[in-house]
């Protein structure tokens, strides 16, 4: 058989596929690198900060530790704190007249001894209002590293998927490197060399050597990242960011206690607990990865994470994980405020198919869940519809705020404990704190699991006991904000989406078409007794667990009127309401009775008066009574609690109700924020076409009655 290739030709391809080799073989250590480089940014980001500490201690503290220093010498020559000590060299403080060499000496370890307290002390903080050049560099390195592990995964993959073949190949054609060799060589082995040639010159030519260039070229470009972009990149997503820094600096963010509070022999099981993300749009830090591993390690359980830590993306995760494992039906019941809520979370966060069953179509919304499976989200009146045969199971059982079910003789608990019979798991969820209501506690984990209760007789005295605590550490699990998270403040945002009742969708049709496009705007508030709004019972249900918290509330709405019906309903629980008529010093005067207030106090504020001037840190929990026209408006709003000075995650709820105008604004708006993120820096104007004008409102109303009208002509031509 003759050569048919050219030995010059095949060592260069030869060559090639040595280096491109070496080049995906060279990527193994950059992994190390970009998690190093985190850490030395980190570790020069807390020095820094100590050193800022001590710059506001003064050189007479260091008296503390040596007794008499002559420290009124130290002051006279610059050494004003003791960070200027810490800076300065041992010859420099010795040079001060009256300081010896070994007194200077000793005077130098007290500082590095305060320094190193005050670096324990350090916990990293990032914000997109106080950028450094130490911030900036230690948002770029997690940028790097957050692309960067992509590619070098990518790396292995190619390593992975091509490495034997290539080896392989080379071996088989390495016989024609010689002359001899090929002339003495068998046909089926010179029939194989030809093969191994062709194979790496396609390789070398084609998709493979292009694939292994432009990822080496974004390898590269990673090396250039610019702080700009690593800033932007935070700001869309800073939760992928602190991810990072806890994966590769534990415990910086939160508390040294790695394993959350848990016995030591749970969390060993917890640990080892696999979690299936595929399929899950959002990331989850590490706290939350740990309480979905407890979820699913324990089976049943009552997760009661404190307000706005994402039990509801932990329960999303739990669910995916387990879809991921081949289970295939999930049931989720909650109160009736909170049933578009969780649809659209699941939809957000996950590729989870939802079916409400609620309203009239549940029966067959049941079935078609029945038949094809999902997450069946419902609530606790309609569950009563949920009659399944005995045989049938299905994977999870989630109850949000399962504190509905604490009474075991109601009807919704009963409902809640017959489909339960059919589930494999439970997830229980609340807010509420009920480490001081046992009784309440103990009815809750009879349903998950009762061998628990039997077996803490003994201890249910003893409520704040470690031994109570351990017991119920199988079944009973809640985090707080500061046992896990040390960062800024964090501002984080809801929409509640409620479903209006009979009364409130009539009232809303006839102000549509009475043309009332104001009193429209007030929707779900408009009704004779506000009792009867399903987004005021989603504003009390909010305001109750803040108060389980211990946060206060500002409420917030456009309207006076709207503002009034919240204050008679509210009564002795709120102060206010601000509106244009009150003068600035009894404003004044209201808010510092307000930050006087006890836990759960409301203040009532037109958007308009209470949105700007006002210094409101006291209140961590903003609910806005309905979509504003003008997003500067809210967002001034928002910043009378969410500002310098406060030390708590500001809640903000949005209140809005589904198939209503609500939603056509909230729509509206989410589009011209895009439209103006896009051209913010480059026109002047992109502020002022952002708000809703009078035109555009009215084509939403227009929309809204078109609407209306196509379901009330659909709803005539279904059969009797």
């Amino acid at each position: 058989m003759a050569i048919i290739f050219n030995m010059k030709i095949l060592n260069n391809i030869l060559k090639e596929h040595r280096s491109i080799f070496s080049q995906l073989k060279g990527v193994e250590n950059l992994e190390e690198q970009y998690r190093k480089e985190i850490i030395d940014s980190v570790d020069a980001l807390r020095e820094i900060e100590a050193v800022n500490i001590l710059k506001g201690v003064p050189v007479e503290e260091i008296n503390t530790y040596k007794g008499e220093s002559r420290v009124k010498t130290l002051r006279d020559n610059g050494f004003s704190t003791v960070a200027d000590l810490y800076n300065a060299a041992i010859y420099k403080i010795a040079s001060v007249r009256g300081i010896s060499d070994e007194s200077a000496y000793e005077i130098k370890q007290i500082s590095i001894k305060m320094f190193e307290k005050s670096i324990k002390e350090v916990k990293v903080r990032l914000n997109i209002d106080n950028k450094s050049s130490a911030t900036a560099y230690l948002v770029k390195s997690i940028a790097k590293y957050k692309h960067g592990l992509n590619y070098i995964k990518r790396c292995q993959e190619i390593i992975s998927e091509n490495s034997d073949k290539i080896n392989s190949a080379m071996n088989d054609v390495s016989i024609a490197r010689s002359i001899l060799r090929w002339l003495f060589s068998p046909k089926d082995k010179k029939h194989k060399a030809q093969e191994a040639y062709d194979f790496l010159n396609d390789l070398v030519t084609g998709e493979y050597a292009s694939n292994v260039k432009d990822l080496m070229n974004k390898i590269n470009s990673v090396k250039t990242f610019s702080s700009e972009r690593a800033w932007n990149e935070f700001e869309e997503d800073s939760i992928s960011f602190f991810k990072i820094l806890e994966d590769v600096y534990p415990g910086l963010l939160g508390t040294d206690d790695l394993v959350y509070g848990l016995p030591e022999e749970l969390a060993e099981e917890v640990k080892e607990e696999s979690l299936f993300s595929e399929g899950l749009r959002c990331s989850l830090r590490r706290y939350q990865e740990w309480g979905v591993k407890y979820i699913l390690r324990q089976e049943r359980v009552l997760l009661g994470d404190e307000m706005g830590l994402g039990k509801t993306i932990q329960a999303i995760a739990s669910m995916v994980s387990l879809k991921n494992t081949g289970a295939t039906h999930f049931v989720v019941v909650c109160p009736a405020s909170v049933i578009e809520n969780w649809c659209r979370e699941i939809r957000k966060h996950s590729t989870l198919s939802v079916i409400k069953v609620h309203g009239r179509e549940r029966m067959r919304a049941l079935d078609l869940w029945i038949e094809n499976g999902g997450v069946a989200v419902t609530t606790y009146e309609t569950s009563v519809h949920f009659e399944l045969d005995d045989s049938f199971k299905f994977c999870m059982l989630v109850a949000d705020e399962a504190h509905y079910i604490k009474n075991h003789s109601a009807r919704r608990s009963q409902n809640v404990k017959s489909i339960a019979r059919h589930a494999e798991r439970m997830l229980f969820m609340t807010g509420t704190a009920l480490e001081n209501r046992v009784n309440e506690m103990i009815e809750l984990i009879k349903i998950l699991q009762p061998d628990i209760v039997r077996n803490m007789d003994c201890v249910i005295s003893l409520s704040e006991a470690s031994e109570f605590r351990k017991k119920i550490a199988p079944v009973y699990y809640r985090r707080k904000r500061e046992e896990v998270l040390t960062e800024l403040p964090e501002l984080i945002e809801n929409e509640e989406w409620c479903v209006m009742g009979e009364e409130e969708e009539e009232v809303y049709e006839s102000c549509l078409f009475s043309k009332h496009f104001m009193t429209v705007r007030r929707l779900s508030w408009n009704i004779e007794d506000i009792r009867n709004s399903s987004k005021a019972k989603r504003m009390l249900e909010i305001i109750k667990e803040a108060e389980s918290e211990g946060r206060k509330v500002i409420v917030f709405s456009f309207f006076l009127e709207v503002i009034n019906k919240i204050s008679v309903l509210l009564g002795d629980r709120c102060l206010g309401p601000i509106n244009g008529s009150i003068p600035p010093q009894m404003r004044q005067e209201i808010i510092d009775e307000f930050d006087k207030a006890e836990a759960g106090t409301v203040l009532l504020s037109q958007i308009q008066a209470g949105g700007t001037g006002l210094n409101i840190q006291s209140a961590s929990v903003v609910i806005l009574c309905e979509p504003q026209l003008k997003p500067s408006i809210e967002s001034q709003a928002i910043s009378r609690a969410y500002r310098m000075g406060q030390t708590r995650n500001v809640l903000v709820y949005r209140l809005l109700c589904e198939n209503t105008i609500d939603k056509s604004i909230m729509d509206l708006l989410e589009r011209k924020q895009l439209e103006f993120d896009e051209f913010a820096d480059k026109s002047e104007a992109a502020s002022k076409n952002f708000e809703i004008d009078e035109k555009t409102f009215g084509n939403i109303i227009k929309e809204e009655i078109d609407r209306i009208n196509r379901k009330k002509r659909e709803k005539q031509k279904l059969p009797v």
